[in-house]
């Protein structure tokens, strides 16, 4: 794994909140990792270990997630909010242009940034989210966010991992879902596996109009001159082959690639992302 530093800053709200910085690419945009609705910076450790120090890695803990604070008023926990953070970290840094790797939820906070000032965003990664969001996926979603017990050992939270997504991921063996638990699981003072954020961010999510009522189509627009880059899993529930049809015809700049046999989301360490990331950040470094 890359070597990176913690880093925390203020939301407007007054909650002190994490990312890792993985240093590197002197001259060349960071990348601005944003993760899913239920995950951390951790997702991003496979990514970073790949591309960092060549390019600057910044992976985000969203409020109520990882190492982050988690917010005394629960109905904060949304997307507009998350946006907010993600501004005050950018002015915190000075950093006036990066590269976005948004998976699901961190996507969705993506589109929204660049609808606010799209000419910092000099590059940008969609996995598996689009301004539509399958009725399938996001009821599997709702009904999962904020539900899970606590467990003994490591491999116990592997198995409970396992069972609960193995349609997503077919091809994992143990040693898969012994990683992703430790990404989505923490040990607590008892010595427990928990699951690693609040389980409060499930109130706004369940709450009426809860799946977003935000037309996020010409939010997507805005990224119209972006070079971008639409990952779809073979196997989403969530993003749609049709969806993303609709997104690359909207966006002459974005390449579209479905990455096979996973589901809602491709872990960006798969061969298929892995290239077509790599060919969008060639496209960033050649524009400078």
């Amino acid at each position: 794994m890359a070597d990176f530093v913690d880093g925390y800053w203020w939301s407007n709200d007054g909650l002190r909140l994490h990312y890792r910085d993985y240093a590197g690419g002197a001259g060349r945009p960071p990348l601005l990792c944003l993760p899913g609705l239920t995950r951390n910076a951790r997702d991003f450790e496979d990514l970073a270990g790949r591309l960092a120090p060549e390019w600057r890695v910044i992976a985000v803990d969203f409020r109520g997630r990882g190492d982050s604070a988690y917010a005394k008023d629960p109905m904060s926990y949304v997307p507009l909010t998350y946006v907010q953070d993600v501004e005050a970290l950018l002015a915190e840094l000075g950093i006036d242009r990066f590269v976005a790797i948004g998976t699901s939820l961190g996507g969705l906070v993506a589109m929204l940034l660049a609808a606010a000032a799209r000419e910092t965003m000099v590059g940008v990664v969609l996995n598996d989210i689009g301004p539509d969001i399958d009725a399938t996926g996001l009821a599997r979603i709702r009904a999962q966010v904020g539900k899970g017990g606590s467990f003994p050992t490591w491999l116990h939270a592997a198995r409970a991992v396992a069972e609960a997504h193995a349609a997503i991921y077919p091809a994992y063996g143990l040693a898969d879902w012994l990683a992703m638990a430790k990404r989505l699981y923490r040990l607590n003072a008892a010595g427990r596996v928990i699951l690693d954020y609040d389980q409060k961010i499930a109130e706004p999510f369940r709450a009426p109009g809860g799946d977003g009522g935000i037309d996020l189509w010409p939010a997507l627009d805005r990224l119209a001159g972006t070079p971008a880059l639409l990952l779809r899993g073979a196997l989403s529930d969530v993003l749609s082959a049709e969806t993303l049809g609709r997104m690359g015809a909207r966006l002459p700049l974005a390449e579209a690639v479905t990455v096979a046999a996973v589901g809602h989301a491709p872990a960006l360490s798969e061969p298929d992302a892995i290239a077509a990331i790599d060919r969008l950040l060639a496209r960033v470094a050649a524009a400078g």
